[in-house]
């Protein structure tokens, strides 16, 4: 994917008879922009076809005094955009040129003129849609925009570079990360989201409750319908009493069965009643409690409930039953901290394997983890490219030296004397070093541990 080198003749001849029916996406009548220009020979093979493809602009220009216009296409397929060249006579150009333009279009690809760096460009025959942007008011410029601004654009963050390529980025690894385990025979459970427990103390918790929505409709309906009052009470009260009366002089005077049953019918209701409203008086405002404690009896659950920080807990049930799992979804820590080491919610793959040692453990970990980095550099070479353009210019060549590398392996002692051998040295740590400590990360990234 990464290799600019021209495919040769015969390989360049077996593209070239490839159809634009053939390209198409399976579940729609349009060709991917990917299809189209990520193909090695950057979609010059497939020259004559006819196809249609759809995408939002992301720039345009009018060219030739307002005679046509090009467009720079994106579908979110890939990082590379597609041309598109429109003539005054198809479409009203100055509505397609605006950035964040949805079109649908048809046309025939054509090589572009030599000295263009495009392969291949579309030219449209037919405009099939567009959804036309104000350019006072679309918020997402042709300019770099810091990923802090893209915070207050959530819904229309994901058509720019660096979103697009992240989540790309983030389906290829979800992707990977199933079929590692699934090629090396690990069962994929699924461990609760919401649960009770607090697996190995591993972090601040999330709780999830249904308490604080009930107290405040409670509230509302208090202030709405207050409660009855006492007098209430006593007054219901004293209409069973009358009622039951009643009842018992009808059949002490041995009145007849229609009448009793009528009298009996009012003390049912005046009783039902009563209740209610008695049930209804012992209603108070707020979350409830019991001897000074919330009550988690009255919750949802009947008992407190978290999201979770981690499945490792119940999927090592499975690993005692199935021997080699593997759980992989969203996490969560209520931590106060902005760093980027903690996050209020991730995903994390915990696998688990049974009648395994340490350095099985520690042999899993290495594969997994040369697997992902292998799998970027061989399915997300061009979004890992748009990355060190824009963020980390060695982020490639880290993938290639871990996946082709074999990982060092040392004791904790051994760390430690290491470690302690640097603070004899002049090094100086944050959190001091003693055999007992748990490494901290300056620790692990001090450059004298083996590399």
């Amino acid at each position: 994917m990464g290799d600019p080198a021209t495919p040769p003749a015969s390989e360049l001849a077996a593209m070239a008879i490839i159809d634009g029916a053939s390209l198409k996406h399976p579940f729609s009548d349009r060709v991917p922009v990917r299809s189209i220009v990520c193909r090695p020979d950057g979609g010059a093979g497939l020259a004559g076809n006819r196809v249609r493809a759809g995408g939002w602009v992301k720039t345009g220009r009018e060219q030739g005094k307002g005679s046509f216009a090009f467009l720079e296409v994106n579908d979110g397929s890939c990082p590379a955009n597609l041309q598109v060249i429109v003539d005054a006579g198809v479409e009203d150009l100055s509505t397609l040129v605006q950035t964040g333009t949805c079109v649908s279009v048809e046309g025939v690809l054509k090589v572009p003129p030599e000295g263009t760096k495009q392969k291949i460009e579309l030219r449209v025959e037919t405009v099939l849609h567009v959804g036309p942007t104000d350019p006072a008011k679309y918020p997402i410029p042709k300019t770099k925009l810091s990923l802090e601004f893209l915070r207050d654009h959530i819904h229309l963050r994901p058509r720019t570079n660096t979103i697009s390529a992240v989540a790309r980025i983030r389906n290829a690894l979800a992707f990977a990360t199933h079929s590692f385990f699934q090629e090396h025979g690990f069962l994929y459970i699924h461990t609760p989201i919401v649960t009770t427990s607090d697996c190995e103390g591993a972090g601040e918790m999330f709780q999830v409750t249904t308490l604080i929505n009930e107290a405040e409709k409670l509230d509302k309906e208090l202030i709405e319908n207050p409660p009855p009052t006492e007098a209430d009470i006593e007054a219901a009260r004293l209409n069973v009493m009358q009622k039951g009366e009643i009842v018992a002089q009808l059949k002490a005077a041995k009145a007849t069965r229609d009448d009793i049953s009528a009298a009996v019918a009012g003390l049912k209701i005046a009783k039902e009643n009563l209740s209610r409203l008695e049930e209804r008086a012992k209603l108070k405002p707020g979350i409830p409690k019991k001897d000074g404690k919330i009550d988690y009896a009255q919750d949802f659950f009947a008992r407190q409930a978290f999201l979770t920080v981690s499945g490792q807990l119940q999927v090592e049930t499975y690993a005692c039953a199935v021997t080699s799992v593997y759980t992989f979804g969203p996490t969560f820590r209520a931590e106060h901290s902005h760093t980027s080491r903690h996050l209020a919610e991730f995903w994390m793959v915990e696998p688990e394997i049974a009648f395994a040692d340490l350095q099985d453990d520690m042999n899993c970990a290495e594969a997994y983890v040369k697997y992902m980095c292998q799998w970027l550099l061989d399915k997300c070479f061009d979004d890992m490219e748009l990355m060190a353009k824009l963020y980390d210019k060695g982020c490639i060549d880290r993938l290639r030296m871990v996946s082709s590398t074999p990982f060092e392996r040392i004791s904790y002692t051994e760390a430690v004397r290491l470690l302690e051998e640097a603070v004899r040295g002049g090094k100086e740590f944050e959190k001091s070093v003693e055999w007992g400590i748990d490494l901290a990360s300056e620790h692990e990234r001090y450059g004298n541990l083996p590399p």
